[in-house]
């Protein structure tokens, strides 16, 4: 038997038992009520008939008379008469009058005048009103005896008694007991009623589950759920989470039991998006996670949606690292083949016998390096691994048509150390900086006229996007700036907020992926951090800084006195100018 049936059963029984009681409770107490009812007329009576002088003096009468009175007078004395009416004006069984001895002086039987009364009469003539339940001559009655007095006062002379007989005085109990049954009838429909909708009821809200069932359920999923690195969230068809494992609370950050999913960064788009089968990617909480709906149907009943999120920060961030170091390797790649050229030019020209010229080939080489990256300013950057990064991401926005360069105050006289997240953190910045200008509509400038041309008609020239790199060291914190010659970003925009992988704004520029939110990330890791510096404009794109501590690895090599001296002038005056420049976005996540 189902549980929700024996519920059912349990509560009936219940209910039953309970009526069964209370029905002969209020029948017991609707007995003793009428009882007390009869018991208490059949007083007032006995007591007003007691009280009447006529009753008095007759009574005083024969109780003078030490004989007994024949049954011929007291059948037409005034007794007798009183008596008949006030049963009959009643509706008394009986109505008794004797004197001191007991003798019958009034009776509804008038040839039981002059006799003994057969029950007791002597506590009423002890002068006590007696009410009690006797059976005499006339049958069992609920009877009431009552002392009568002298007009003048004194002992006891007589007796008045009046009884009620038991089927008048139970008369209207089957109507009560009626009333009491056709109660406790509908009290047991109601509850038969009550107790079935309360089975439908726990049959829908448990899905028609038994309790071994439940607590299974319970316990396997919350295994499964704290068992998971996914985030697993489950709300009901209002959109309230309902459960939420450890790892959603720790993506979401905060306790979202109850809340709704937009008190917690899942919006309606989000969620929309999420619900198609190849799901979505975002931003929440500061982590990437890819998001997936998908709803809960059970008996064609719509129960809510169950919403995944797998975290990808780590994956999405990892693969942002091995993008810079394949972009480096395939930079090494190059370089090595450049160089194995010139190491071929130069045996060569050892083999020819052209020693001069192999030394000032070799020379040439030793002043610029093994190979010409084309990136302006490079020379700046002693670092082979920066060196690398920087050509191969010039090569790509030589492709793009925007030029990378080196700012003229980059000074990094130490070694990375920190390779992956320098290659991720600036990788994406200059990718980022690099959509950002080939995205800017640069207005074409006129030049002046060469020779020949019309002077009607001047030569307009368009200027070529360009992508700034500036590279600071400050002990083993590497400083990295990153502008740009695109539009700037909007006011009100954050390029570091929540975006999603499917259905990108076509004119976003900053902060189309998860490029900028990895690179703080990977930044913050690390106890440093990236913010924008400037938002630019219509005269200038942005420009980003990035802070990375412990990612350089000091030289010894000292260098020249005049190199010291240039590095001491740039590392006062590019203190001085990140402490104005920088400064507030720095105080800022700091603060945080």
């Amino acid at each position: 038997m189902r549980f929700a049936t024996r519920m059912l059963l349990t509560q009936l029984v219940t209910v039953v038992a309970v009526v069964a009681v209370c029905s002969v409770v209020f029948g017991w107490i609707s007995v003793q009520q009428l009882r007390a009812s009869a018991e208490q007329s059949a007083l007032n009576i006995a007591r007003t008939l007691a009280e009447d002088p006529d009753v008095q003096r007759r009574v005083a009468f024969y109780s003078a008379d030490p004989g007994t009175p024949s049954t011929a007078d007291l059948r037409d004395d005034d007794l007798q008469r009183i008596a008949k009416d006030v049963t009959a004006r009643t509706g008394a069984l009986f109505v008794v009058i004797t004197d001191d001895h007991g003798i019958r002086l009034a009776h509804p039987r008038p040839e039981q005048l002059g006799e003994r009364v057969s029950t007791g009469y002597q506590q009423a003539l002890a002068g006590n009103e007696v009410v009690a339940w006797e059976t005499g001559t006339l049958g069992e009655s609920a009877r009431a005896k009552v002392p009568v007095y002298p007009v003048a006062g004194g002992d006891p002379i007589g007796e008045v008694s009046v009884g009620f007989e038991r089927e008048s005085v139970f008369s209207n109990l089957p109507l009560l007991l009626g009333g009491i049954g056709l109660a406790a009838g509908v009290a047991l429909l109601l509850a038969a009623v009550a107790s079935t909708l309360v089975r439908r009821r726990f049959r829908r809200l448990t899905l028609d589950l038994q309790p071994e069932e439940l607590v299974a359920l319970v316990q396997n999923q919350a295994a499964v759920l704290d068992g998971v690195g996914d985030g697993v969230v489950a709300v009901d068809t209002d959109g309230a989470v309902r459960v939420c494992n450890r790892a959603a609370e720790r993506m979401l950050g905060a306790d979202a039991l109850g809340r709704p999913l937009a008190d917690l960064g899942l919006d309606a788009d989000l969620l929309e998006a999420a619900r198609r089968p190849e799901g979505v990617e975002a931003v929440i909480g500061g982590r990437v996670a890819y998001v997936d709906v998908h709803p809960v149907v059970r008996d064609g009943r719509d129960l809510g949606e169950v919403i995944v999120l797998r975290d990808r920060t780590d994956v999405e961030a990892l693969a942002a690292r091995l993008a810079s170091v394949q972009a480096m390797t395939e930079a090494l790649r190059v370089q090595r083949h450049e160089f194995a050229n010139r190491m071929h030019v130069a045996a060569g020209l050892l083999d020819a016998e052209r020693a001069p010229d192999a030394r000032a080939f070799l020379g040439e080489l030793l002043a610029r390096g093994a190979v010409d990256p084309a990136v302006p300013g490079i020379e700046r950057v002693p670092d082979a691994f920066l060196q690398s990064v920087l050509g191969a991401k010039a090569d790509a926005a030589r492709e793009r048509g925007v030029q990378l360069r080196v700012s003229e105050d980059t000074l990094v006289p130490g070694e990375v150390h920190a390779v992956e997240d320098v290659s991720a953190v600036l990788g994406n910045l200059v990718d980022n900086a690099v959509q950002a200008a080939h995205s800017a509509a640069a207005p074409e400038v006129p030049v002046s006229p060469v020779v020949g041309a019309s002077a009607a008609h001047p030569q307009r020239v368009r200027p070529e996007p360009w992508v700034e790199v500036g590279l600071f060291a400050d002990g083993a914190e590497l400083v990295m700036t990153v502008s740009d010659s695109g539009t700037g970003i909007d006011e009100g925009v954050d390029p570091f907020a929540r975006g999603e992988r499917t259905g990108l704004d076509p004119d976003a520029v900053h902060g189309r992926g998860f490029g900028l939110t990895l690179s703080r990330d990977l930044a913050r890791r690390r106890g440093g951090d990236v913010w924008i510096i400037d938002r630019g404009g219509p005269d200038g794109g942005a420009v980003f800084g990035a802070r990375m501590p412990g990612a350089l690895a000091p030289s010894g090599i000292g260098g020249t006195s005049e190199d010291r001296d240039r590095t001491d002038a740039l590392d006062r005056t590019d203190a001085r100018d990140r402490s104005d420049t920088r400064g507030p976005g720095i105080r800022d996540q700091e603060e945080e």
